[in-house]
This record gives structure tokens, C-alpha cells and sequence, in this order.
């Protein structure tokens, strides 16, 4: 089982819609900016999250995306799922048919693994990530960081 940086970069970019959203839709190139990902490939998971029902876009100036369900309902299993990952720590995607077409020595280890993680991404929301105090710091030094870089550029326009 690998986390792989899909999942990962769509729970970061949905974590970074939940603690920047209101009053107001957040571009994507915000996010981008903020997390370090590139613009495109946001583009690639945000496609596959508002397909998956979590997210919706606003169109037009001053649009963005906004999350379509309270945070408290939006878990991290469902933000990885929308995204098409797979939490299977097994060799043979559960199936039972590992090793020549039968189940292998440690099938049962590795499906029970994988129930633990669901189980524990399950219950983590995106609101009890922003609850974290250290979430929030992490949050306001991006924030800070973005307006400083928007500061720079306004004064380099000048």
C-alpha cells in the first residue's frame, strides 16, 4: 500500500479550500501558490474532487471553488476515494488470489491493515484537521508568506 502523491496533494489542496474559503471561492492558483503544487495538476485533482461531489467551482471573476458539503462531512478516506487512490495494502487488490491464483500466507494481515486505515481516514474530517492548533499555524505562516509575495509584486509594479 502507498499513499501516493495524488492523494496526498488532494487532501492538502482540500485541507487549504477549507481553511481559506469564506466569505469567498478560492482559484486554484492561490492553493497552488500556498502549498507549492503545481497550477495543472491541481487543475487534474480538482476535475476529479468535483466529480466526486466535494468540491463545486464558481465561474467568472472572483471565482474559485468552494467545498459543496460541511467540513465536518467531508472525511479524508472520501477526499482520497474521489481522487481515485487506492488504500489496499494487499498485492492483489483484495481479491484473495495473491500467489498462483490463491490467497497468500499473509492475505488476512494485509486486508486487516487496510480496514484500519480506512477505518482511521474515515474518522478524520477536514474539520478536525482545521480544529489542530497546529494546522492553524501552519495556515496563517502561508497566508503571511502569500501576502508578503503579493506585497513584493504590487511594489515592483509601482
Amino acid at each position: 500500500m502507498r499513499l501516493t502523491t495524488r492523494g496526498r496533494y488532494a487532501v492538502t489542496a482540500m485541507l487549504d479550500l477549507a481553511l481559506n474559503a469564506a466569505p469567498k471561492p478560492v482559484p486554484l492558483g492561490d492553493i497552488a501558490e500556498r502549498q507549492g503544487i503545481s497550477l495543472a495538476y491541481l487543475e487534474q485533482l480538482f476535475a476529479r474532487l468535483r466529480r466526486g461531489g466535494l468540491v463545486a467551482s464558481v465561474r467568472g471573476p472572483g471565482g474559485g471553488y468552494r467545498l459543496s458539503e460541511p467540513l465536518e462531512a467531508i472525511s479524508i478516506a472520501r477526499i482520497i476515494a474521489a481522487v481515485d487512490e487506492q488504500l489496499d495494502a494487499t498485492r492483489c487488490g483484495g481479491s484473495g488470489r495473491c500467489q498462483d491464483g490463491q490467497q497468500c500466507l499473509t492475505h488476512d494481515l494485509w486486508t486487516d491493515l487496510s480496514a484500519r486505515i480506512e477505518q482511521f481516514l474515515s474518522q478524520h474530517t477536514l474539520a478536525s484537521l482545521v480544529a489542530r492548533e497546529a494546522v492553524q499555524d501552519v495556515a496563517e505562516r502561508q497566508r503571511a508568506g502569500q501576502r508578503e509575495g503579493d506585497a513584493l509584486i504590487a511594489a515592483m509594479q509601482l
